[in-house]
């Protein structure tokens, strides 16, 4: 006896003794995206027949139901507009953009004259699974052999299952694993492993592949060049920054420093004084002038240094010699 046969014996039971008969059915929605919730062909042909029906979910509360949509005869009301559509044409419901609360179990009534009719579906929602990405967590090259241990991790999922294959272009069991974790042993002058892990859950999958040997001759190369660098260039780095570091110590110190007042310039003007020293002959004779052929009168030219100006006081700009004239009277040897 086939399904179909057992379906319409299940159906024609349930008419026979008048009683609600139940069918559950599971569906799956991705997180974000639209999910349809759709009802068998029967049920379209019981709902074309009968004229009444409507979609219900269940709520925290076991006793409670929330409704959705009712369909009356042609005529139907949409209680959650802008969240749900119900499409006419084969009775389905269609969530806009699942959500994590829309995880409930949903249900599809039709009203006949006696009994009634229940078709029902438990939603279940994931996120899809992103790009997988494989890290080292270890390797070791000893006795010609290569041992590595890889991890395979997703950021983003729900419900994440693992597993490790070899890639189409070669059939080796190498890499054949189910688990986020790989442990394996090869020859290390294989320039590439044919390993790819595959991550998945029940809306979705993603594959990533190995790129390159871990224990290869070019990646154990590149890898002592490396720390050989390290070993060079950071010690020069460190030295460059100390005494990058002292100088601008030094420099913020003497600037620091009150500046020093310069010492007081000296007044450097030469001042010309005239002096005359007069014999003493006759008493209170006075002195002859300047230029007379027997003077009595003998004249002295002295250079004289002006005061010191106080310090950053300004000079005059035209500052011009100061004649001084001044008479000495020396007595009469």
């Amino acid at each position: 006896m086939g399904y179909s046969a057992l379906f319409w014996l299940f159906i024609s039971s349930c008419w026979v003794w008048g009683i609600g008969c139940r069918t559950v059915e599971t569906v799956l929605g991705t997180l974000g995206k639209a999910t349809v919730l759709g009802v068998p062909s029967e049920f379209q042909n019981l709902t074309q027949r009968s004229g009444t029906a409507t979609w219900k979910r269940s709520m925290e509360n076991p006793l409670s139901k929330e409704y959705l949509f009712t369909y009356n005869n042609g005529n139907y009301t949409n209680y959650k507009p802008g969240e749900i559509l119900f499409h006419l044409s084969n009775f389905s419901l269609e969530i806009l953009s699942t959500q994590r609360q829309d995880q409930q179990l949903y249900e599809y009534s039709i009203t006949m004259e006696a009994h009634e009719r229940n078709w029902q579906i438990q939603l279940e929602v994931y996120e899809p699974v992103s790009d997988p990405s494989i890290h080292i967590l270890d390797w070791m090259l000893a006795n010609d052999s290569c041992t590595v241990t890889l991890n395979c991790t997703v950021a983003q999922g729900d419900n994440v299952s693992y597993s490790w294959a070899s890639s189409e272009a070669s059939t080796s069991p190498l890499c054949t694993h189910n688990g986020s974790l790989l442990l394996l042993s090869y020859d290390p002058t294989n320039s590439i492993l044919p390993c790819t892990c595959t991550a998945s859950n029940p809306v979705s999958s993603r594959t990533t592949a190995l790129r390159s040997s871990i224990c290869s001759t070019e990646q154990q190369g590149s890898w002592r060049t490396g720390m050989l660098l390290l070993g060079v260039v950071l010690p020069i780095v460190i030295l460059i920054v100390l005494a990058g570091v002292f100088t601008v110590a030094y420099v913020a110190a003497n600037m620091r420093q009150p500046r020093e007042q310069s010492p007081p310039t000296e007044d450097s003007t030469v001042h010309t004084i005239y002096s005359q020293v007069q014999r003493v002959e006759k008493p209170k004779s006075p002195c002859s002038p300047p230029g007379t052929d027997h003077p009595t009168c003998t004249t002295i030219y002295a250079a004289a240094t002006g005061a010191s100006l106080p310090p950053h006081s300004p000079q005059g700009a035209n500052m011009e010699p100061m004649t001084v004239y001044a008479s000495v009277m020396l007595p009469i040897s």
